[in-house]
């Protein structure tokens, strides 16, 4: 992921999502008999907040237990670390196994930093979650493995709902859309905070349209916000922001939306599990207050498509130590080690399988159900550069908020979407 996930376990409680781990003190990879890999260590980067106390103690264990190596961990933070994983794949001696953002995999494989671990997908990945597992293919070749993820949910205030005589949460986005004209009508309250650029949430719902953001042409990306599909998400997307005060020029961190949400008027807003912790921080009074369910999508057996936030393991292209990197990775991403994470992260299993162990956590509990249709943004390398600032798909958010119609909004962007995408990643 490109940003910090923070699970909100139960409500108040939070963790942070990502971790890191490295180093390496130049042993060799090959085996050594029935000691197996002894006298070797395995370095490994992992993000700030990925990897929870107990569960690095568990897995190292176990991991030097069945090796006989030794385990090194690294906590690398997230501000600066594409240019740090990308200089540390480039040079002699990398970090063996890294995590890496799921969106970022595609342009870490495309330099040829990574191993191909498609051995080990066959061995260990036959039950992984096809949408989650989708970021570590790249040209058709598993280049990483899938490990956690989180995606946005509704985060309500039940104390409004009540008061709008609103029983049960929605199960379609008809009903949803019901509830809402229900607070408008009934109480004093915003039904739902959505500010015009909370453009992972639109991602979503393009997504939930069987839609991309980026199509071929030749050999090359460009833009598809033509695409009527494209259009209708953006279309839905208008109809819930014609339920808000919030301003259509701004995204969901001008203010933080769940700043907003704390002062206890509004009825919901969608958002990462983990903002419950930020609105609580804000006011301690509403967190008797604070439910979640999943984005409900047009029919009531299929949820709204989500953006998937995520992590993957990969293993170093130039680790000297690849099978080794792969007893690492069979152990980590087994459904005891797993489950575990899941459990004490409160983040999105790379299983359907083992999604049973986020049942203390009700944010991770709405999420769930929506990962196994959701998606990303494009997973080419060229992507990266169409979200810098001034991100043009906002720009075509808030002119179709503001009266453009879509396709007219497009023509307005993808120039510039074009451009980008045609910069050398």
């Amino acid at each position: 992921m490109k940003r910090k996930l923070i699970a909100a376990v139960g409500v108040a409680g939070m963790l942070m999502s990502v971790a890191a781990c490295g180093g390496d003190d130049g042993d060799s990879g090959g085996k050594t008999g029935a000691d197996g890999f002894k006298g070797q260590t395995l370095t490994v980067w992992a993000m700030d907040g990925s990897t929870p106390p107990g569960w690095t103690k568990d897995l190292t264990a176990a991991f030097e237990k069945k090796t006989k190596a030794k385990l090194k961990f690294e906590t690398q933070q997230w501000n600066g670390i594409q240019q740090k994983i990308t200089t540390s794949l480039s040079e002699d001696n990398p970090p063996d196994v890294l995590e890496v953002g799921n969106t970022q995999t595609p342009a870490y494989a495309a330099t040829g930093g990574l191993a191909d671990l498609s051995d080990l997908k066959s061995e260990i990945g036959a039950d992984w979650t096809e949408a989650l597992n989708a970021s570590s293919v790249f040209d058709g070749k598993q280049y990483a493995a899938p490990w956690y993820f989180a995606n946005r949910v509704v985060v309500y205030n039940k104390k409004v709902w009540a008061d709008a005589g609103i029983k049960d949460t929605p199960k379609t986005r008809a009903e949803f859309f019901e509830d809402l004209k229900a607070i408008d009508k009934k109480t004093d309250a915003e039904p739902i905070y959505l500010p015009g650029q909370n453009w992972y949430f639109f991602d979503g719902l393009t997504i939930g349209q069987g839609a991309d953001l980026v199509k071929k042409d030749g050999d090359k990306y460009v833009s598809n916000l033509a695409d009527p599909k494209v259009g209708k998400a953006m279309e839905i997307y208008k109809e819930y922001q014609a339920f808000s005060k919030a301003p259509k020029d701004k995204d969901e961190a001008t203010p933080q939306q769940a700043e907003v949400f704390a002062k206890g008027n509004v009825g919901a807003f969608i958002g990462m599990g983990w903002e419950a912790g930020t609105a609580i921080a804000a006011n301690k009074k509403i967190e008797k207050d604070i439910g979640f369910f999943t984005i409900p999508g047009e029919t009531a057996d299929k949820p709204e498509g989500v953006f998937l936030g995520g992590s993957n393991f990969a293993v170093a292209a130039g680790s000297k130590k690849q099978e080794l990197a792969k007893e690492f990775l069979k152990i980590a991403l087994s459904d005891k080690f797993e489950g575990a994470l899941a459990k004490e992260n409160g983040v999105i299993p790379n299983k359907e399988s083992l999604q049973t162990n986020l049942s203390a956590n009700p944010a991770a509990v709405a999420a769930a159900p929506a990962a196994a249709g959701g998606g990303t943004t494009p997973l080419i390398p060229e992507w990266a550069a169409v979200e810098n600032d001034p991100n043009p798909v906002k720009s075509y958010m808030t002119a179709v908020l503001k009266g453009k119609s879509p396709a007219e909004a497009a023509k307005q962007v993808e120039a510039e979407i074009n451009k980008r995408l045609a910069q050398s990643s």
